[in-house]
């Protein structure tokens, strides 16, 4: 007996005013079996996505709860202070930029249920995006397949939907540097795909530029794995080879060849180890630079406020009493 809906709908809000209206009017409109949710989290958006937001949450046909975040913490952040207010069985979590059709949503979800997977990502025939985007999804994606054991051929996007159980495991994460696929790796191999449409974007441009791209590679690449550590030991073993048959080399032309003095060892040394122990510094650096962050507790999400539609009050009321009198029992 529960009065908890059969699904979430998680959707971070960034720069999303001219979006988010048509797409929860669009989910509204669907029929779910168990009820459905919508949670809005506003990743502190520079536009008026607040005030729109706030508006749709007033005259919300459904269950509605709005995060409103204290500043910008990026997507993965906003989508994991989001989880944490999903009450679904099932919760789903999609862009707010009406690039996946709302009607997909039934289609995942449909697939989820019925298949028993735990993890159901999208994956898609042909995305509406930039080149150097497509090539750096794909790029992203292959890293993914080594160092986070995921499937081949699965593509981690950010259409996916999660059963209560995952949501409830990766939630339990508070470092500062989520990576919701990372996690979903982490807790579950239960995984499937489902092939949908990707449309053009609707309103504006996207929100990810190079450099955010490149901070969540390092947020998948140094926080879920140590690979890059051994490889930096196994590179330095290698190197090292390598540096010693350059000595010799060296070494012989200076025995038969007129060189200047000092010419050998400096050579060996400029050219082959400055540039390799300074990687492997950064590299080392990065780990110890984020251990540092996640030792002084840096936030993950601040909420500054959370606001409920009249349904969703509803709803967590009804859950309260449900879990007084399970306790009762």
């Amino acid at each position: 007996m529960t009065s908890s809906p059969a699904l979430s709908i998680v959707i971070p809000v960034y720069n999303g005013a001219g979006s988010i209206g048509e797409l929860v009017a669009a989910l509204e409109s669907l029929e779910v079996p168990g009820g459905h949710e919508i949670v809005l989290v506003n990743d502190c958006s520079p536009d008026d996505s607040l005030a729109v937001c706030r508006g749709l949450l007033a005259r919300a046909k459904l269950p509605m709860t709005l995060v409103n975040l204290s500043r910008n913490f990026g997507e993965h952040n906003a989508v994991m202070a989001g989880l944490r207010q999903a009450a679904g069985a099932h919760v789903i979590t999609m862009d707010d930029d009406l690039q996946n059709p709302p009607s997909e949503v039934l289609r995942l979800l449909q697939y989820a249920q019925s298949s028993g997977k735990e993890a159901v990502y999208a994956f898609y025939a042909h995305k509406e995006h930039a080149l150097w985007r497509n090539l750096g999804s794909r790029f992203t994606n292959r890293v993914a397949d080594w160092l986070l054991d995921k499937p081949k051929g699965l593509y981690l996007s950010s259409f996916r939907c999660l059963s209560a159980f995952v949501v409830g495991e990766i939630t339990r994460y508070e470092g500062p540097f989520p990576y919701v696929d990372g996690l979903v790796l982490q807790v579950t191999q239960s995984l499937g795909r489902v092939e949908v449409q990707h449309l053009p974007r609707a309103h504006g441009r996207s929100n990810y530029t190079l450099r955010r791209l490149v901070r969540l590679w390092l947020n998948m690449v140094v926080n879920f794995s140590v690979m890059p550590l051994r490889l930096a030991t196994f590179g330095g073993f290698a190197l090292g080879l390598i540096g010693l048959l350059g000595t010799l080399w060296v070494v012989i032309e200076a025995l038969f060849d007129e060189t200047p003095p000092g010419w050998a060892s400096i050579s060996v040394a400029v050219l082959l180890l400055s540039g390799v122990q300074l990687s492997m510094l950064g590299l080392i650096g990065e780990y110890l630079g984020r251990l540092y962050l996640t030792a002084n507790r840096k936030p993950q999400s601040v909420v500054k406020d959370v606001t409920q539609s009249a349904a969703a009050e509803k709803l967590r009321q009804g859950d309260d009493r449900l879990g007084t009198l399970a306790m009762r029992r």
